[in-house]
């Protein structure tokens, strides 16, 4: 019976130091990433619940108008019927000259008294009818006084919640940027080391190189020189980002609307934002960006992802065409992009990121395509 042994390699532990580092800081880098998502679907919960508060809001302006109106053809029957009748108080009847129902005669009087009751009478049912209204119309403002309250919270809740995230994503920031400090310290360690036993391996072939030279002294012979090539600078590659705005949409419809998107390449993500580069505070959020982009071919988009895929006709994926809206999550609740061509779409994604041309995805809570 023969026994082998098998003699694995060691790894320097500088080595799995390092791996474990990059290993932890992968691992935050997707938390990071998810973060950022998540700001992105809370942004747009955001705009909803705004959307919402605007709907509520209008409502209730429509309501406190109608109470006025009626309130006002009321006060307007009631005067017209206390001018005339003291119009024929003080005529003492000489108003029958325009409107024999205000003559004082015997003949007249059944007509006089018909007419006061006709007009009291209408007078009564505007009243009664105001009434009516006000009471429906008061209980229809205190249920949307209810709703606006309601939506109030609402939007306070969705920008607590995109504090917090917004607290999440800076924590992990900080923690991925220890540990690629940890990172660069270690392989600052390794190369060291690795330059010191080039350096001491390259002494002893010197030495070697010397004694060999100092032993054929009597024979001298040319020697090639031998020596290890260090290696070049590792290349980098950037994608360099837009600049400078593109010019107004030349064309109409989707084309110009995705012309508009691409001159926006480069613009921070910002909640809420729909401001263009050269304005005060340029950034956009998902659903800003594809209302602002559409704009500016005449077609105006709610600025919330949910009522945009809801004003939208939907579109088949064999049958997109530049400018059609992509969305994700319920309803398209959690995020908006634009279709640029095959394979491609414009979005501004989360916080921390900009504009830019992505690959197409029609995965991770895709859930339609809507044309404007």
């Amino acid at each position: 019976m023969f026994a082998s042994t098998v003699l694995g390699v060691a790894r320097p532990a500088a080595g799995d130091a390092i791996a474990n580092a990059k290993a932890k800081a992968a691992a935050i880098e997707a938390q990071l990433t998810q973060a950022q998502y998540q700001m992105s679907a809370l942004s747009q919960q955001y705009d909803a619940a705004k959307y919402r508060l605007s709907q509520v809001d209008a409502s209730i302006a429509t309501t406190q108008a109608n109470i006025a109106a009626d309130e006002k053809q009321v006060a307007k029957d009631k005067a017209t019927l206390s001018k005339a009748a003291v119009a024929n108080y003080i005529t003492d009847g000489t108003a029958a000259a325009q409107n024999s129902l205000f003559s004082g005669s015997d003949s007249t009087l059944g007509a006089t008294t018909e007419y006061n009751k006709i007009a009291e009478g209408d007078i009564s049912l505007a009243v009664d009818n105001l009434h009516t209204s006000e009471a429906a119309l008061a209980q229809q403002q205190a249920q949307l006084q209810n709703e606006q309250n309601q939506a109030q919270q609402q939007v306070t809740t969705e920008q607590s919640a995109m504090a917090a995230n917004a607290q999440a994503e800076q924590q992990q920031k900080n923690a991925l940027a220890q540990e690629q400090g940890q990172i660069a310290q270690l392989v600052q360690q390794q190369q060291q080391a690795e330059a010191a036993a080039a350096a001491k391996a390259a002494a002893a072939k010197q030495a070697a190189v010397a004694a060999a030279a100092a032993a054929a002294a009597a024979h001298p012979a040319a020697v090639p020189a031998s020596g290890g090539g260090s290696p070049g600078p590792v290349g980098q590659t950037s994608l360099a980002g837009l600049s400078t705005a593109a010019p107004p949409p030349s064309a109409a419809g989707g084309a110009g609307a995705v012309q508009a998107a691409e001159s926006q390449i480069g613009v921070p993500y910002v909640w809420g934002g729909e401001s263009p580069r050269g304005s005060a505070s340029p950034g956009f959020d998902c659903s800003g960006l594809t209302a602002w982009s559409w704009g500016q071919v005449g077609v105006p988009l709610p600025h919330y992802s949910g009522a945009q895929m809801a004003d939208s006709t939907p579109v088949p994926i064999n049958d997109l065409q530049p400018g059609d809206l992509l969305f994700y999550g319920p309803g398209g609740s959690d995020h908006v992009a634009m279709y640029v061509g095959p394979g491609t779409m414009i979005e501004a994604p989360y916080t921390g990121a900009t504009v830019w041309l992505t690959a197409l995805r029609l995965g991770n809570g895709f859930v339609g395509a809507g044309r404007p």
